[in-house]
């Protein structure tokens, strides 16, 4: 069974993108076109003048202006829009979330955007180092990453190694890990280097957190999904931006009942196996998965989506069996 898948610009120009006493509600573009932005048959993606015109609004997280970006069909393509609004470098973003500008993982901003949601860019803050000693097998971190080459804490299990060192937090990105630079590494990746790293032994973390307000400045979270007053979703749209790592992003409807329990089933299987978070990756299983018919065939078709995944053959058959149960309506 083939199952081995598995230089800053000057501070001082104002940036026409940014928008001047706008209120958050009504601020998204409409558009029900494919955003083709991957090309056709190897070919470049078309210009940005012919692309629709979906036009989101965005601020960074710690304060600022609200800018105004279109044009983009991926996540590195995000990144250089906001990153343009407001004199960045693109490298200067480290994640975003979706309607709050905390750092709540339960709103990071994934495969998919909602055409009313608005954008807050975290960015990075201050550079940390930590020693850490191994005490047991198990961290209790869970990686994510950004889709554009920076992995980042996305939760810490309470009680866990990681618990006790108090300067780790969620958001933080990891630089490096002793002294080895996984910029550019993905998630899973920095998941297996962590789970390798020796028993009783002590090892070093470089780390970057998110840039935060004064406001802002408070406990430290595990990565729950509680929710404040003034969050939540912005609008009552049902249809999302799904940005994919290879090909053209779309507009669709919003997932259904179905798509949601299963992605968040398959989430939660690549945490318990991988340690690592990743709607768009979930997302895609269960999207290659909806029509097969037995567990090979959805190995095979999984080989052929996602190569660059080496999946144990259990975590195959277990996500075969939420899809599963997803359309049976057992969750």
């Amino acid at each position: 069974m083939p199952l081995g898948l598995r230089k800053k610009k000057n501070k001082s120009r104002e940036s026409s993108n940014l928008v001047e006493n706008e209120e958050v509600s009504g601020h998204t573009g409409v558009g029900k076109s494919a955003v083709n932005g991957g090309g056709v048959g190897g070919l470049p993606p078309p210009p940005a003048s012919l692309r629709p015109k979906l036009v989101f609004h965005t601020q960074l997280a710690h304060g600022s202006p609200t800018g105004r970006i279109e044009g983009f069909t991926n996540v590195k393509e995000l990144y250089s829009k906001i990153a343009e609004a407001f004199n960045l470098r693109p490298d200067e973003i480290l994640f975003c979330t979706l309607n709050t500008h905390k750092i709540d993982m339960e709103k990071l901003l994934g495969g998919q955007i909602g055409l009313e949601d608005f954008i807050f860019a975290h960015i990075k803050g201050i550079k940390k180092e930590v020693e850490v000693h191994k005490t047991e097998d198990a961290l209790g971190l869970t990686i994510t990453d950004n889709g554009a080459g920076y992995a980042f804490i996305k939760r810490i299990k309470e009680g866990s190694v990681v618990d006790d060192v108090k300067v780790i937090c969620v958001g933080d990105h990891i630089e490096s890990i002793n002294g080895k630079n996984i910029v550019g590494m993905r998630h899973y990746e920095v998941a297996r280097m962590l789970k390798e790293l020796p028993k009783d032994q002590s090892f070093t973390l470089k780390l970057m957190e998110p840039m935060k307000a004064f406001e802002m400045l408070e406990p430290r979270s595990r990565g729950g999904g509680g929710k404040s007053s003034g969050e939540g979703k912005i609008g009552t749209g049902r249809e999302t931006l799904r940005l994919r790592s290879k090909g053209p992003a779309t507009v669709e409807e919003m997932p259904n009942e179905f798509e949601e329990k299963a992605v968040k089933k398959v989430d939660d299987l690549l945490e318990s196996y991988m340690g690592i978070r990743d709607t768009e990756l979930a997302a895609t299983m269960v999207e290659v998965g909806r029509d097969k018919k037995n567990p090979d065939e959805f190995a095979m078709a999984l080989d052929q989506a996602l190569g660059d995944f080496a999946f144990p053959d259990e975590f195959v058959f277990d996500v075969w069996g939420a899809i599963g149960d997803a359309k049976q309506g057992r969750f």
